[in-house]
């Protein structure tokens, strides 16, 4: 499916008074997904162990 369709759908699904602000969110949460998606397509992950053990670091200064 394409960003397009995507975006229309999930406009499509939001209520008849959703406000532009409201779309816009929507459509950057999408585009956030997209990108984060093309992150771990490429191997640009971190492990649910090593953000815990950076949250740790990041914690206990």
């Amino acid at each position: 499916m394409s960003d397009k369709q995507r975006v229309i759908e999930a406009v499509q699904r939001m209520a008849e008074s959703a406000t532009l602000d409201e779309i816009s969110e929507a459509i950057a949460i999408l585009a956030a997904i997209r990108r984060g998606e093309a992150a771990a397509d490429a191997g640009r992950i971190v492990s649910h162990d090593e953000v815990k053990r950076r949250s740790e670091a990041w914690t206990s200064k």
